[in-house]
C-alpha cells in the first residue's frame, strides 16, 4: 500500500513514505533534500545515472537535481525526506554559495542518525529551537567528506530561460516565444534546454509551476489558489502532476499540514 505523509514545521518539510509499485516521474525540487532508506532497496536515475540505496542508506540531492524513483523489490521501501530550502542549509553549513554533495548516496551512521532526528522533531511538533538544535547536529556532519569543494553554476542561456520561465508560471508553456527571445528555433531551443539541464523546457516548466503550487498551499492553506496562480485547468490537473512529483495529490498534502 502506497503511503505519503508530509509535515512542515520550523522551515523544514519532513516526509514518512511506504510505496511498492508507485514510481516517481522525473522532477526536481528547489530544496535540498536529505533521506534515509528504512526498508528495501531504493532505485532512482540520478541526472541521467542510476543510484541505489539499501537499507541504511542516506540519499543526497541538492537543488534542482533531477531524479525519479521506485522500489527494486516487490516488497516496497519505507524512506523518510526532509526537505530544508537553500538559503537555511547554507546558513546551518556556514557556506555562502549553492553546494554539491560528493556521492548521491552514503552509509554514515551519524549523518543517518541526525537526519532520523530531525525527521522525528518534524514529526512530533517539537518546538523551533529544538528543531534547529537538530538541524545544527546535522549540519556538523557535512565536512569535505560529504561536500563538492567544486562549484559549478547555469549559463548564461540556462539562466535566462529558467528566468523567462519562472516569470509566466500563470500561463502555457510559449516556445515560439521562449526561442524567438534567443534567436532559435522551437527545436533548437529545446535541444539546447535539455542538454543544459536534463530536462525539456515543458518537463522543467510543469516542474516549477508543481513547485510554485506546493508553496502556495504552505502559505495560504488554499488549493484553489494554487490551481489559478500556477495556470492548472481545475483541481484534478494540478493533483495529477503533483501526485507525480510528491507522491500524494495536491489536496492531500494541504490536509497533511493542516494536522
Amino acid at each position: 500500500m502506497e503511503q505519503f505523509t508530509y509535515k512542515k514545521a520550523s522551515g523544514i518539510t519532513a516526509l514518512s513514505a511506504s510505496l511498492t509499485d508507485f514510481k516517481y516521474k522525473k522532477h526536481y525540487h528547489e530544496e535540498y533534500a536529505l533521506g534515509v532508506t528504512l526498508r528495501g532497496i531504493q532505485k532512482y536515475v540520478l541526472d541521467g545515472s542510476q543510484q541505489v540505496s539499501c537499507q541504511s542508506g542516506v540519499m543526497l540531492f541538492h537543488p534542482e537535481q533531477n531524479h525519479d524513483g521506485w522500489s527494486h523489490e516487490r516488497s516496497g521501501i519505507d524512506y523518510v525526506m526532509i526537505y530544508i530550502h537553500p538559503d537555511l542549509f547554507l546558513e546551518m553549513i556556514g557556506k555562502p554559495d549553492i553546494v554539491r554533495f560528493q556521492s548521491p548516496v552514503v552509509y554514515h551512521e551519524g549523518l543517518r542518525n541526525s537526519i532520523l532526528n530531525v525527521t522525528k522533531a518534524v514529526f512530533t511538533g517539537q518546538p523551533e529551537a529544538l528543531c534547529h538544535e537538530r538541524l545544527l547536529g546535522l549540519a556538523a556532519h557535512f565536512n569535505e567528506d560529504i561536500l563538492n569543494p567544486a562549484t559549478q553554476s547555469d549559463n548564461s542561456f540556462t539562466l535566462k530561460a529558467k528566468e523567462l520561465m519562472h516569470d509566466h508560471l500563470d500561463h502555457v508553456l510559449k516556445l515560439d516565444e521562449l526561442s524567438e527571445a534567443f534567436g532559435m528555433s522551437k527545436f533548437q531551443f529545446i535541444r539546447s534546454f535539455k542538454a543544459n539541464t536534463g530536462l525539456s523546457p515543458y518537463q522543467y516548466y510543469l516542474n516549477c509551476k508543481v513547485e510554485r503550487a506546493k508553496q502556495l498551499i504552505e502559505g495560504s492553506r488554499d488549493v484553489y489558489q494554487a490551481v489559478a496562480e500556477c495556470g492548472f485547468t481545475d483541481l484534478a490537473h494540478l493533483n495529477r502532476h503533483f501526485k507525480n512529483t510528491y507522491g500524494t495529490t495536491a489536496y492531500d498534502y494541504m490536509s497533511h499540514l493542516s494536522n
